[in-house]
């Protein structure tokens, strides 16, 4: 599942199995390339991961309490802790392979 979150829901979403959290700019051409890419990614795996975006400039608090520096930033979570960090723009088979050693 793709969807976009704020710190209210996001909580709720990263505690259980495999999300993978997009920190993006609505700003960035890099990240919106990158949502092009996550689209694929969803589809290929489905209901086997979760890809949570969160604006970087709406949630300042997860962007700190991840230390998240720049975007676009993809953190990998398993049950809420993080196993993988890519940072900038990322190619779809290297995304899909951080997954898949983590499925």
């Amino acid at each position: 599942m793709l969807k976009e979150t704020d710190a209210t829901g996001f909580k709720a979403e990263v505690n259980n199995g495999l999300v993978l959290v997009d920190f993006f700019s609505a700003t960035c051409g890099p990240c919106k390339m990158l949502g092009f890419v996550l689209a694929d990614v969803n589809k290929k795996f489905g209901d086997k991961i979760n890809i949570l975006k969160v604006d970087f400039d709406k949630n300042k608090d997860l962007t700190a309490e991840y230390e998240v520096k720049g975007y676009p930033t993809l953190i990998l979570l398993k049950d809420g802790q993080e196993v993988k960090r890519l940072a900038g723009l990322q190619q779809k088979p290297v995304i899909e392979k951080m997954i898949e050693e983590n499925l």
